[in-house]
């Protein structure tokens, strides 16, 4: 690590601690020749695989980009969206990726989606799956309502 006063490459660590988050690294660092104090982050890079093989770096609110839209006259709030991004980014990376295709960062949107709301959902499923026809959203309203009985049934059963 060069120093950033004087471009020295002889850096020490002083301390090293973990993000909350437990995604990056804090170390605080010295310079052997100057002598001055500096504070680096270490992050974890996580990488999408695109479809035509081309990879760029995870971020967050590209992933959220699509939702906001699907989420457009819904009843949730950007900090809902922050929170639904930060959902996929974990399990991303719990997953064990370090390069995810950009299908799966799809699929990890699904589920937390459904569970924030019923109607963005849909919106941003019918264009993620492409659905055809109102055959299709049939389906998966079906589907959404089959889960939801169950889910009331454990409930109270």
């Amino acid at each position: 690590m060069h120093c950033p006063y004087c471009r020295n490459c002889d850096t020490r660590v002083l301390d090293s601690r973990v993000a909350e988050d437990g995604g990056s690294i804090r170390r605080r660092r010295t310079c052997n020749d100057c002598g001055k104090r500096f504070t680096t982050v270490e992050q974890m890079q996580l990488t999408v695989l695109k479809r035509s093989g081309a990879t760029e770096p995870f971020t967050r609110d590209k992933a959220v980009s699509g939702v906001r839209k699907a989420c457009k006259g819904r009843p949730v709030s950007e900090d809902d969206l922050a929170r639904l991004g930060q959902t996929v980014e974990g399990h991303l990376r719990a997953e064990g990726w370090a390069e995810v295709p950009a299908h799966e960062v799809g699929l990890a949107i699904l589920g937390p989606l459904r569970e924030l709301d019923e109607v963005a959902y849909l919106r941003f499923a019918s264009v993620y799956r492409a659905f055809e026809s109102a055959a299709d959203f049939e389906s998966e309203i079906a589907m959404l309502r089959m889960e939801r009985e169950q889910q009331q049934s454990a409930a109270t059963g």
